[in-house]
């Protein structure tokens, strides 16, 4: 049955028609412009247009970071999450490669969360992890959840098996995105302040969000969403190159056997 038709047919590598010079696909490339320019803007927007807040100092800027990577980390489980649902629904491989490049680059993106958030919580709370604040916690075990979910995919060899564990998994493993950036706000014990929606505490570090700030901040958030949708097409791209290459490997082998 040709390995379910070579697993469903990953892309072909992009034709000289539809690339740049070097066989670079040129939608990714203007993608991947748009998204550096943004970054421009919005380091700019970070560090000259929006002012220096008053309680807490040039430390505060770090928030557009720490924010805007924190939601484009939980939007890049949540296309892991549907990844895995419609995988389970048609099983086609394509999906697994969406899933496992998601959880990557939301890796990366939570993983800037949780290295500027210390930084913040240094200044604003004296102390850089606040033992057992449920928010922090909550968000390091989301990372680790995902972390694990990486490993363990390396210990199934089965292609469709790894895959069907992978979508399970990601469901699974969704529970805690929900609680870190949904449930923990019904915890009255965090000093993590809210940027948006209510919630049951009151956090420590708490600062008032100006015109310019709100906007920032809004820019911020879609310049990450850029750089979550850039990330995820460069990997996914080398996810099927990779799938291409084998399967012109097990082709060549065949013929040789």
């Amino acid at each position: 049955m040709a390995t379910q038709a070579s697993l469903d047919n990953p892309p072909q590598v992009p034709s000289q028609t539809s690339s740049t010079g070097r066989g670079f696909p040129t939608g990714l490339a203007v993608l991947t412009g748009f998204t550096g320019v943004m970054l421009l803007a919005a380091s700019y927007m970070v560090f000259v247009y929006a002012p220096m807040e008053r309680t807490l100092g040039n430390v505060q800027r770090i928030f557009y970071f720490h924010v805007a990577s924190a939601w484009a980390g939980a939007l890049a489980f949540l296309v892991a999450l549907v990844a895995g649902i419609v995988f389970l629904i048609n099983g086609k491989m394509q999906w697994d490669r969406v899933g496992k490049s998601s959880v990557e680059v939301g890796l990366m993106l939570l993983t800037i969360t949780l290295t500027s958030g210390p930084i913040w919580g240094q200044y604003a709370w004296g102390n850089p992890w606040p033992a057992w604040d449920p928010k922090l916690t909550s968000a390091a075990v989301t990372w680790l959840s995902y972390a694990a979910y990486l490993m363990l995919r390396q210990g199934i060899d089965d292609p469709r098996r790894r895959a069907r564990f992978a979508a399970i998994y990601v469901i699974i493993a969704f529970t805690s995105v929900i609680f870190t950036y949904v449930g923990v706000r019904f915890v009255e014990q965090t000093i993590h302040p809210h940027v948006v929606g209510p919630s049951a505490s009151t956090g420590e570090g708490d600062f008032g969000v100006s015109a310019r700030i709100g906007q920032t901040l809004g820019f911020s958030l879609l310049t990450f969403t850029a750089v979550y949708a850039t990330l995820l097409a460069h990997r996914l791209r080398l996810e099927n190159l990779s799938e291409r290459i084998k399967q012109v490997k097990s082709a060549v082998l065949a013929r040789q056997g």
